[in-house]
């Protein structure tokens, strides 16, 4: 727990009571503030308060004793409508933040290193926080992934956080100034909590605000909102400006080109890594993560040769293309992370003889943008509030089953995969929607297929043996 010394004996209202929130109360209340805090939600009110944190209704109380609203980054504060707590504190002049920004005021020498973008951000940050680590670095990770930042362990100055930032979180942020501050993507999304495509961009931004020429900007330029952000960094000075590129060879960067990772950071490229040798890696889309954590971590002091080793020993991050098993020659792969079709995209270009489940609560746009992949799927099955759209835009296209719940897709995925006669096919859970209409989080979605597939396996604790791709797939990086 993240000790916040300059809050004794203040009032500080925290609304919001998911893990952040129970986090922030408890580490306030520990260093001596007086907490008000509240959720809407009766049930969640007492969970919270069976951990001890204090409750009050932040809308009827008096909003001139608290100075400072910590408020759940998943709470609406300017789109599409402030929520009525966060109108109230705005109206009282009380200041509105994040768990972010309070670890930011209260870790003193440590350093700071924050990951964001549209996708990658999770692996990215579990793979700098590895590397860290194999390198003998002191390095707590958390913040979007895993633990809630001030839930982490406090450092010293020998100490490095590595938080995975969410859009809503960096919107919470004002002073935090981040030693290595990574961007790896843009592409559309949560639009309705931004005011549209330019207020998204602006959010993710915000990562690079308060970062001096001492400071480093890891920016990927593979795609065209990113290429701006580091386009007009690079023009206007400030922080060291890193681009990183898993297409082409970038200037004074880290990049891939066909599976090869490169370093010219500092002078002429040299190849470093054959990323076939990071079988938990796979696709793409993460030779663009390990380039982005090779520069992160190089900027934060590791030396090459650690950096290298570290990236070859990854473990993988669950949820997000994670072999759970090898049931009857069938691979069963959870990447119940993929939120978005953007997300799902990377998966299904990873194999072939995909037995897709996708569904959920459907994201803008839903799967048409993955038309250019759907000749790798041998039949999809469909879940979820989703399931009737999904339907429609796969009809004349690609095989469907609507199954309603995961349980029936796995049954019946497991089935038609067992049938098939080719090599290495692939039950795929890659939802390309969020968890909310049957699950709490993409989390609870990911374990419980993990659960189908061990029941299927007869056992509840598969040990899958490393990716081995057909050489079909490592021609596209996916080895």
């Amino acid at each position: 727990m993240i000790p916040l010394p300059q809050y004794k004996g203040r009032t500080v209202a925290v609304m919001g009571l998911g893990r952040s929130g129970v986090a922030a109360a408890l580490a306030l209340a520990a260093s001596g503030a007086e907490v008000w805090a509240w959720d809407d939600d009766a049930a969640t009110r007492r969970r919270a308060e069976a951990e001890s944190v204090p409750l009050v209704d932040l809308m009827s109380c008096d909003w001139r004793a608290p100075k400072i609203l910590v408020l759940s980054p998943g709470i609406p504060f300017h789109f599409p409508a402030p929520h009525p707590v966060a109108a109230l504190a705005r109206s009282a002049g009380c200041e509105i933040l994040g768990d972010i920004e309070l670890l930011g005021r209260a870790k003193g020498a440590a350093r700071l290193c924050g990951v964001t973008g549209t996708n990658g951000k999770s692996t990215t940050t579990a793979l700098i926080g590895h590397i860290l680590t194999q390198a003998g670095v002191s390095a707590q990770v958390g913040g979007n992934l895993g633990p809630p930042a001030l839930a982490l362990a406090p450092l010293g100055g020998d100490g490095t956080y590595v938080l995975e930032v969410s859009s809503f979180q960096l919107d919470l942020t004002d002073t935090v100034a981040f030693d290595v501050a990574v961007l790896l993507n843009i592409t559309p999304d949560h639009l309705y909590r931004h005011g549209g495509l330019e207020g998204y961009v602006a959010a993710k931004r915000r990562i690079f605000r308060n970062q001096v020429a001492s400071q480093t900007a890891v920016v990927g330029v593979d795609d065209e909102l990113s290429r701006r952000v580091f386009e007009e960094m690079k023009a206007a000075g400030g922080p060291r400006v890193v681009p990183v590129s898993a297409e082409r060879r970038v200037e004074g960067g880290a990049f891939a080109v066909e599976g090869v990772l490169h370093d010219a950071l500092e002078g002429p490229d040299a190849a470093i890594l054959n990323l076939a040798a990071a079988p938990r890696l796979p696709g793409v889309h993460n030779w663009q993560n390990a380039a982005a954590a090779y520069a992160a971590v190089r900027a934060l002091g590791v030396p090459r040769e650690a950096a290298v080793a570290g990236i070859g020993t990854f473990p993988g991050l669950a949820h997000r293309q994670e072999l759970v098993a090898v049931v009857d020659g069938v691979r069963y792969v959870n990447d119940s992370k993929a939120t978005n079709a953007d997300a799902t995209a990377k998966a299904l270009a990873c194999y072939r003889d995909i037995y897709w489940i996708a569904g959920g609560q459907p994201k803008e746009g839903g799967i048409r943008s993955l038309e250019p992949w759907f000749g790798n799927i041998a039949h999809a099955f469909l879940i979820g509030d989703a399931e009737a759209e999904f339907a429609e835009t796969l009809e004349g296209r690609v095989p469907y089953t609507r199954c309603g719940d995961l349980a029936a897709a796995v049954a019946k995925a497991a089935a038609m995969a067992r049938a098939d006669r080719r090599p290495a096919p692939v039950v795929l859970l890659s939802p390309a929607c969020a968890s909310f209409d049957q699950w709490a989080n993409f989390e609870a979605r990911g374990d419980a297929f993990k659960k189908l597939v061990a029941d299927l396996s007869g056992s509840r604790n598969p040990h899958p043996e490393p990716p081995r791709l057909p050489e079909s797939h490592a021609a596209e990086g996916c080895a």
